[in-house]
């Protein structure tokens, strides 16, 4: 086993294609998948499943390539300390719902980082793929919340896929609307008075059941439902129509200036937290990344 087989599974897992991972080393197809194999053989364990929509880790896999990551970071600081350069880019990616706070807190990472090169991803996504993201070492970090409608259901699929879920704040529903709407004023709005104004939520592909939902309050129980998949158009939507969201309320004002949110009488609670594999130590960009959403909270 040397550490350029580590590197090229690591490749390979990440792009989830041999031809992707080839570019992103530098070798051809042929030597690449040659030494997975043979790397393979070596350890007597499949680690990718070959289809014909990619490659994607195997559970024994995902077991070698959290040990391999820490010999190749391992290796890039020793390399960074007595030669000054590093060999191996900083790594990390993190899956979440649509939080403004992580995206400051990704900010901070990036703009903290001193290599010369780094490789970051931040996806904001559906809820079954925030999951199966940090369970197949898409991601380090997936942020998402837990509340009384989907507790059940989602702590049971976490400790499935051994997934841990750690708790970051928890805050009431509020309705996010635009400052001109007629609600926009009130102390705090009941669910009946938004039935006159459609309701955009971000929709959940083929997993749309009411446990993978961002939003705490179901579109089942609204007249008028929008679904969206990015921020941008939720914003347009929410000011152009007149219409609403609901979110946790926490740092409203990064959302859109022209956005405000209202407590929404609701009797529920947000639970806002972040999933990661259990027993597998976060890479320093991934605790730097907590540590600046930590900040974030504290300051809201």
């Amino acid at each position: 086993m040397t550490l350029q087989q580590l590197k090229y599974a690591d490749a390979v897992a990440t792009c989830g294609s041999i031809s992707e991972a080839a570019r992103r080393v530098f070798a051809t197809q042929p030597t690449l998948t040659e030494s997975i194999r043979a790397l393979e053989e070596e350890l007597r364990t499949a680690l990718f499943t070959r289809t014909a929509r990619g490659v994607t880790v195997t559970r024994e896999g995902e077991e070698f390539l959290a040990s391999a990551r820490q010999i190749l970071d391992d290796a890039a600081r020793i390399a960074a300390k007595y030669t000054g350069k590093a060999v191996r880019r900083p790594q990390f990616a993190v899956s979440c719902q649509h939080y403004a706070f992580a995206v400051d807190a990704f900010m901070e990472v990036v703009m903290a980082n001193g290599a010369d090169a780094y490789d970051f991803t931040l996806r904001e996504t559906v809820t079954s793929e925030i999951i199966d993201d940090v369970a197949r070492h898409r991601s380090e970090i997936g942020i998402l919340y837990l509340s009384s409608r989907n507790e059940k259901t989602l702590r049971k699929i976490l400790k499935k896929e051994e997934l841990q879920f750690e708790e970051l704040y928890t805050a009431q529903p509020h309705v996010f609307l635009g400052k001109k709407h007629p609600l926009a004023k009130k102390k705090f709005i009941r669910p009946a008075e938004l039935d006159d104004f459609p309701y955009i939520t971000y929709e959940q592909g083929v997993e749309n059941a009411l446990y993978f939902a961002e939003e705490v309050m179901p579109a089942i129980d609204r007249k008028k439902n929008i679904r969206v998949r990015d921020r941008a158009t939720m914003t347009n939507l929410v000011l152009g129509l007149d219409g609403f969201t609901v979110a946790s309320g926490v740092h409203a004002k990064a959302y859109n200036p022209a956005i405000v949110s209202v407590p929404l009488k609701l009797d529920e609670t947000i639970h806002v937290g972040i999933i990661f594999r259990a027993g597998i130590p976060l890479s320093p960009a991934a605790e730097a990344f907590l540590a600046a959403i930590r900040r974030l909270i504290a300051a809201k």
